[in-house]
């Protein structure tokens, strides 16, 4: 069989004047497998003076042609990232609408574009990220360690994977925007975990023949002008999002509370007496429900006339129900899984970090002292 092709633009700089979607975002089901052959023939019934005859015609067979189409989406116009980030993620999704099994290549790239015409947010791209990669989801929703290929591999007729970029954000400077780019490139999918080479759509001046899987590109994504607008039918796919950074206001807040929790007299009523042991608690909340207050570090001098309880600190939880325990040292490797606490003996603080407060739940750091 011979099969005349024309190669699809590898280095095109069309792009979608949607963030979200870089296609028609409704799809026919992907229909039946390329390959599949489609086999049919005739029959003629007759009679000669009464006696009955029948006569089948010749088998026909065509092949179903490759119908490649897909989509691409972005899963956030913007995402908040902090000076010296390392790994700042951004998520999309890619849908294989083609009638076939195909890879999927990844081209992440960063677009100098003026302000934010594709996300709808204010601000022009202002500054370069480092480092960037694509990343193919292992299946959990969720960037990590585990995410190493760099490709889609094998993607099945209408099976949809999440694709993440990652990228270091520099660590001085003011800078507002970051343009970034996911072009996605049909590939072939003939061998599971080898990079399939791109696809190349047969000739559309060639006769159509029964006897070959035609390539036919049918990705509709010409969303503007051609300046702006991914060029339709070429086999290729782009969208964008952006890494958004700038200082954003919290309104945070420390109410401290102290409760006599035992006395060494009464079990009812119990009273601030010598002796007695008194629970402190100090309650953090931000006002703020969009932006989170990091690396949170509270301090509580010890008051005159009291002694701190050895391994009392908790952190996390309510000032009733005193969240995860820590031990005294100012070693982190030891307290909780999330929060850190420790007590400084020569200075008489107690000291907790809290990694991030965000409304509107409050957090709390307990810790308790005895009455000399």
């Amino acid at each position: 069989m011979f099969t005349t092709l024309r190669h699809i633009l590898l280095g095109g700089t069309a792009i979608a004047l949607s963030a979200g979607i870089a296609q028609a975002q409704t799809q026919p089901p992907a229909g039946t497998t390329a390959g599949t052959p489609i086999v049919n023939k005739a029959k003629a019934t007759y009679s000669v003076n009464g006696a009955p005859g029948e006569v089948n015609s010749n088998e026909t067979t065509f092949l179903v042609d490759r119908k490649v189409d897909f989509t691409v989406v972005a899963q956030s116009a913007a995402t908040q990232v902090n000076l010296g980030q390392r790994e700042a993620v951004l998520t999309f999704t890619v849908t294989n609408h083609t009638n076939a099994r195909q890879d999927f290549l990844l081209d992440p790239d960063q677009q100098n574009l003026p302000v934010g015409i594709l996300l709808g947010i204010p601000g022009s791209d202002d500054f370069n990220v480092t480092n960037m990669r694509a990343f193919v989801d292992d299946g959990n929703g969720q960037y990590d360690a585990a995410d190493t290929r760099t490709w889609l591999d094998e993607m099945e007729p209408d099976e949809t994977r999440t694709v993440f970029i990652v990228a270091d954000i520099p660590a001085t400077g003011t800078p507002t925007l970051a343009h970034i780019s996911l072009h996605v490139i049909a590939a072939e999918g003939d061998a599971a975990g080898t990079q399939g080479i791109a696809l190349i759509e047969t000739s559309l001046g060639a006769a159509n023949r029964d006897d070959r899987i035609d390539i036919v590109f049918a990705d509709n994504d010409s969303d503007g002008p051609a300046v702006l607008g991914d060029t339709a039918r070429n086999g290729q796919a782009r969208v964008y999002a952006a890494y958004q950074l700038g200082t954003r206001a919290v309104d945070l807040s420390v109410v401290k509370s102290s409760r006599v929790i035992s006395d060494g007299v009464d079990t009812l009523v119990m009273r601030a007496l010598p002796g007695a042991v008194v629970e402190y608690c100090l309650l953090v909340s931000n006002a703020n429900l969009v932006t989170p207050a990091t690396n949170v570090v509270l301090t509580d001098k010890l008051p005159a006339h009291t002694t701190y309880v050895a391994g009392s600190i908790k952190v996390g939880g309510t000032c009733l129900l005193g969240g995860e325990a820590q031990d005294d040292d100012a070693n982190d490797a030891n307290d909780g899984r999330v929060f850190s606490g420790s007590y400084d003996g020569a200075t008489r603080t107690v000291t907790a970090t809290l990694p991030s407060v965000i409304g509107p739940v409050a957090v709390a750091a307990v810790f308790q002292v005895t009455i000399d």
